[in-house]
């Protein structure tokens, strides 16, 4: 699990593409205090396993089914990434719970400054939109952020100079594409939920409510 709080920016130092998988190396600083391989580690909000360490780089493995779902596939060599290792038991919560799990992409279809802050305006699918809720949190390319404004096709972020000088996203432009993920309550709200009767008196009691 992770909280959204980036730790460090990182560069991709080799991309390796096979039929259907990718084998990036990433290179960092910070993050290899205590990296071991097997641990867990967000790009860009996608959470990898490390594969192997060698000097203050990282190998980790890339599956078709995580290509398909973020904007992995378009990082090459030179590409910087935001990197957040998984929360330690005895860590703090900075962010919010985010489980590295993509949802989905977005597009950047707006960036305005608004004094010391700069708004992103994002446009994402249906199925991502449902999710997002004016002040509630979602992960942008694994940033936990607060979202400032809510439309049928898009959502706007609000970010302080502190998170454009030590993420990734302040280096975006119009057009680019962003990994979403969901505030993972809200799925599971809804799974829970019965198809038709809705949250009721009679449904709390039943499960113990």
């Amino acid at each position: 699990m992770f909280t959204g709080i980036i730790e460090e920016i990182g560069a991709i130092k080799t991309v390796k593409r096979e039929a259907k998988s990718v084998v990036l190396s990433i290179g960092a600083e910070t993050i290899f205090a205590d990296l071991k391989p097997g641990d867990s580690v967000a790009v860009n909000g996608v959470c990898l396993t490390v594969s192997e360490i060698a000097g203050n780089s990282f190998f980790a493995d890339v599956m078709n089914e995580t290509l398909s779902r973020s904007s992995l596939g378009e990082l090459k060599p030179g590409s910087r990434v935001n990197l957040e290792r998984a929360m330690p038991a005895d860590g703090r919560f900075g962010g919010h719970i985010v489980s590295g799990h993509i949802d989905g992409v977005g597009k950047i279809s707006g960036i305005r400054k608004d004094g010391i802050a700069i708004w992103y305006t994002i446009g994402a699918g249906a199925p991502v939109m449902k999710y997002i809720v004016e002040k509630g949190s979602v992960a942008v390319d694994g940033i936990s952020l607060t979202v400032a404004e809510v439309r049928n096709d898009n959502f706007s972020v609000s970010i302080i100079p502190h998170t454009a000088h030590k993420t990734v996203l302040s280096e975006k432009r119009t057009g680019s594409i962003v990994n979403l993920e969901n505030d993972i309550i809200g799925k599971y709200v809804e799974k829970l939920m019965p198809p038709s009767r809705g949250i009721t008196k009679e449904f709390l009691l039943e499960n113990g409510f």
